[in-house]
């Protein structure tokens, strides 16, 4: 059972490491097969908002993009070509790291510097789509960690529930444990019923 923790704060307060919490909860009986942090590769990445488009000089495939961070304009050279000035997209600045020890930095790409790279999900590591750069929800707040915006961020315990602890097969169960464990109070979901008028 995949366990985020945020969802078990919901629940029980979760003050500590989640190595701490796997420990614990493997002390308890339940085996915490894993730790999962889905955005972990990822570093670097921010929410960047296009703010210009004009075609590179020295190539027609290729487009130069001005994109505000919040903080600075920064000149992208891109090859995608699915996006729209106003549009939030996932900016990888200088010294990011992506998945596959990938390091982005500035470089000079036919005769104009690119100050990074705007992503496509594959780059990011989160599906085979490479179509074009990923555009993000147009309240996402700039120079906000992509993996934040997109709940990357998480840590998810994978626990192994054994047949003879049905109690545990749930969130509520799962935050009973933590209690238990940690001395806690468990904070119960509001189950009230309104009825139809």
């Amino acid at each position: 059972m995949l366990v985020p923790l945020t969802w078990l704060a919901d629940y029980v307060e979760v003050d500590r490491q989640p190595e701490t919490v796997a420990d614990g909860l493997t002390s308890a009986g339940l085996k915490v097969e894993a730790i999962h942090r889905p955005g972990a590769d990822i570093e670097g990445v921010v929410v960047g908002e296009v703010v210009t488009i004009t075609p590179h000089p020295n190539a027609d495939k290729l487009a130069l993009v001005d994109v505000n961070t919040g903080l600075a304009v920064l000149h992208i050279v891109c090859g995608a070509h699915n996006y729209r000035v106003g549009d939030k997209v996932a900016l990888a600045l200088p010294g990011a790291h992506l998945p596959g020890d990938v390091v982005i930095q500035s470089t000079r790409i036919r005769g104009e510097v690119s100050e990074g790279m705007l992503c496509s999900a594959r780059e990011l590591g989160l599906n085979d789509d490479h179509s074009g750069i990923m555009i993000l929800p147009p309240e996402s707040p700039l120079r906000t960690e992509v993996t934040k915006v997109l709940g990357l961020d998480e840590v998810i315990l994978d626990v192994e529930v054994t047949t003879n602890r049905p109690d545990a097969m749930s969130l509520l169960g799962i935050a009973r444990e933590v209690a238990a464990i940690n001395g806690g109070q468990v904070k119960q979901p509001d189950t009230t019923i309104t009825p139809a008028a």
